[in-house]
């Protein structure tokens, strides 16, 4: 079992930055693809950012390019996702998600459902 615990929300006037970070225990996530999801009230959870395990390769949402980043330390058996240049329409609880990919590296993982496990959620609110 994975359990993953994310930190860093917080309220943010447009344009501003926070990094969230994701918190891995129970097992090494060396060989875990990463993503990161966020779910806005009234909305369908939606990919934002995922990394390989070797973070060889990472992938975004196209409203985010640019501005986010997603990046991993497997030695600290965490990740995060460096916002920048906060919109309002970033407003939601992000999730950070694993999954066992090994031995491949690179598998573009952006549905929910390709996902084992799930942290509880940060809260990020954007004001205009």
């Amino acid at each position: 079992q994975v359990q993953l615990v994310e930190s860093g929300g917080g309220l943010v006037q447009a344009g501003a930055s926070l990094r969230l970070s994701c918190a891995a225990s129970g097992r090494t996530i060396s060989y875990y693809a990463m993503g990161w999801f966020r779910q806005a009230p009234g909305k369908e959870r939606e990919f934002v950012a995922g990394i390989s395990w070797r973070a060889s390769n990472t992938y975004y949402l196209d409203s985010v390019k640019g501005r986010f980043s997603i990046s991993r330390d497997n030695a600290k058996n965490t990740v995060a996702l460096q916002m920048n240049g906060l919109k309002p329409e970033d407003t939601a609880i992000y999730y950070c998600a694993a999954k066992n990919t090994y031995p491949t590296d690179y598998v573009p993982l952006s549905r929910p459902g390709e996902y084992d496990y799930w942290g509880q959620g940060t809260q990020v609110t954007v004001s205009s």
